[in-house]
């Protein structure tokens, strides 16, 4: 059996979805556009230095999402799908997502941004699964601008498919080949889990990696 796991931002989309919502937000006025930008961008430089201190900057990202309601967060998002998410996805990508959906047995998204975000990216790509950083939702049906359960980031990644497996009734151990695509030195720990790590465009760190590793390297985007 063969199990195919994607990361999501510059992987499959040719930018980052959780920085681009920060712009987009910052775009609408619901902050300080200077302010946030700011700070947005020196979380995405500590993200792609391997410096990232997840639970400060889930702090910062799921924060807007308990200041407004699912209504208003929703009409925002769809616009933010036209306008910044679909012109970062690619015919390659679509393509590759398509050969491993007709030849694998499971195929999921596994990304540190927030559900919410990528939820309906997932489903432009026509993947059905998705493993993500869960945002809390509290009595009321609202967001609490805090995150539930454990981050998807870094050695979490691998924790959040374990559970989701179990929510599956699966186990590693059912699938003979294990496929993870990604683009960032974060994702090590889960590319070193899997029987087939695949860099897609990586970054510095993982380039060397996977070329002392040799493990393939492909490009999806310019």
């Amino acid at each position: 059996m063969r199990l195919v796991l994607f990361d999501l931002d510059n992987t499959l989309l040719s930018g980052d979805s959780d920085f681009e919502w920060g712009l987009f937000l910052a775009a609408q006025g619901v902050h300080d556009r200077e302010a946030y930008e700011a700070q947005n961008l020196a979380f995405y430089e500590d993200y792609k230095a391997g410096t990232l201190d997840i639970q400060r900057f889930l702090q910062f990202q799921l924060g807007p999402l308990g200041r407004h309601s699912r209504t208003e967060l929703y009409r925002w998002h769809q616009q933010f799908m036209r306008e910044r998410i679909l012109p970062l996805i690619g015919h390659k990508a679509r393509q590759l997502v398509r050969e491993e959906q007709a030849r694998a047995d499971l195929v999921t998204i596994v990304t540190a941004t927030n559900r919410f975000v990528t939820g309906p990216i997932a489903a432009a790509f026509g993947i059905d699964h998705l493993v993500a950083t869960e945002p809390e939702v509290g009595a009321d049906g609202q967001f609490t601008g805090r995150a539930q359960g454990t981050p998807c980031f870094r050695e979490g990644k691998i924790a959040c498919v374990d559970a989701w497996l179990q929510t599956l009734g699966r186990r590693w151990s059912d699938f003979n080949t294990t496929v993870f695509y990604s683009d960032s030195l974060n994702d090590l720990p889960l590319l070193g889990r899997v029987s087939h790590p695949v860099a897609v465009n990586p970054d510095a760190t993982l380039r060397a990696h996977a070329r002392a590793a040799h493990w393939p390297i492909i490009q999806l985007h310019p």
